[in-house]
Parts: structure tokens; C-alpha cells; sequence
């Protein structure tokens, strides 16, 4: 992941600006007892950020697409997208160029019979062809470069994983994007970040359209509801 800056995030004034061709990806750690208290404090962080990427300074309004994906009707040029495994969180936000993101934690379950179930033949085949200690990463790895996919779509998991085939390297490492469905656009029009927002973290963002650059920012106080 690019150049990581970590802010003492208080205001929207900590947030800082938004350049038309750039990507701020964001990582922290909310707070709560409960994952539905986890989703809350992410939430209420998503609006907080965004407070400092609207022009006035103003909580928008959010709204969820057909497939969940949030967006803000009121200010369409803003593009965001956020993740969480746990109380890790990533949020990652751009003008006028759809995303996703994704993140997981390693200790996620991983079981050959999943990636049989989920993944193209050439995925499942390239997993079993690595040694045991590398599958279960490179399992990971190829999870979340789908999912950041499917999420900067704009569709949910019953597009098909299998329908987005990725090439893996010798070391399970994402090498690139190999096949793909019509409806997700040719392959050369995709941009993979593999991320690395902490230990025992994995995570990806994604998008189609030109390359950017990508700014990491961390909250390096853990985040709760007000």
C-alpha cells in the first residue's frame, strides 16, 4: 500500500483534500461489543470523513443501492466504499470514479471444498497447486480482489465469484486480472491495490477506469459512536 499517513481524526477538518484524479483509502479500529455495534461506530465514521469530503462541510445523506452499495444521492461526484473485518475497517473514497474495497482477517475459515464451491477451475486448480502454509493467504488474496470487484460494480455475491478468474503467482500473490464477464467489462480496464492495513489483515481495492493514485490514512485512535 502507498505512502500510509496517519491523522489524529477529531474533525472534518482533519480530512484532507480530495484531488479529481486521486484515491484516499482510510483504515481504523471502531469500537463495540457487538457486531451490530461495530457497524454502527463504522457507519457514524463513514459520515464523519465524508463531512470533511462535501464542500460545505455538510453529514450527507446515504442511501444504499439494489445491492447495498451506499452512495450519496445529494453529492453524486463523491464515490466511497467501505469494508470491515471485525473492527478493522477500510473506507475508501474518489471523485467521479466508482470503487470497492474489502478487507479480511486471516483467521477467516478456508476449506478447499469453499474455493471449489465459489471460485473458476483455474483458481481452485492454481490453490492446489501451492504448498499448504501459502493456500490459505493466497485463498484470501483472491477473495478480496473479487469481492473489491463485485462492490465497485455495484452487485452483490450472485453475480458469481467464479465469473472473475485471476491469475496467482508461484507465492499466491494476485498477479492479475485473467477473464471476467462481459457484464463486468474487459479485463484491461480494471485497477487492483492489494492493501496492507495491518497485521493479520488482508485487503483490495478496486476499480475500472484510469490508473490513480492511492493515499493511505490511518485514524490512529480507535473510533466509536458519539
Amino acid at each position: 500500500m502507498p505512502v500510509r499517513s496517519a491523522i489524529a481524526f477529531q474533525s472534518c477538518a482533519d480530512v484532507p483534500a480530495l484531488g479529481d484524479a486521486e484515491i484516499h483509502v482510510w483504515s481504523a479500529c471502531v469500537e463495540g461489543a457487538s457486531p451490530r455495534a461495530i457497524a454502527k461506530a463504522a457507519h457514524a465514521l463513514l459520515e464523519r470523513l465524508l463531512r470533511g469530503y462535501t464542500p460545505d462541510g455538510t453529514v450527507p445523506r446515504i442511501e444504499r443501492g439494489p445491492h447495498g452499495k451506499p452512495f450519496a444521492p445529494d453529492w453524486p461526484d463523491l464515490e466511497f466504499n467501505l469494508s470491515h473485518a471485525g473492527p478493522q475497517v477500510l473506507l475508501a473514497f474518489a471523485r467521479r470514479q466508482a470503487l470497492g474495497v474489502d478487507i479480511e482477517a486471516e483467521t477467516r475459515r478456508f476449506s478447499a471444498g469453499l474455493a471449489r464451491r465459489f471460485f473458476a477451475p483455474r483458481e481452485t486448480a492454481a490453490l492446489e497447486r501451492l504448498p499448504e502454509p501459502l493456500r490459505h493467504t493466497a485463498f484470501l488474496h483472491l477473495w478480496t480482489h473479487k469481492e473489491a470487484l463485485l462492490k465497485a460494480l455495484g452487485v452483490g455475491l450472485h453475480f458469481g465469484l467464479d465469473r472473475i478468474e485471476f491469475a496467482l503467482d508461484e507465492n499466491g500473490s494476485v498477479s492479475s486480472l485473467h477473464n471476467c464477464a462481459p457484464a463486468a467489462g474487459h479485463v484491461d480496464t480494471w485497477r487492483f491495490q492489494r492493501l496492507a492495513p495491518g497485521p493479520g489483515l488482508i485487503a483490495a481495492l478496486a476499480w475500472q477506469g484510469a490508473a490513480r493514485p492511492v493515499r493511505a490514512l490511518a485514524v490512529n485512535a480507535a473510533f466509536s459512536t458519539p
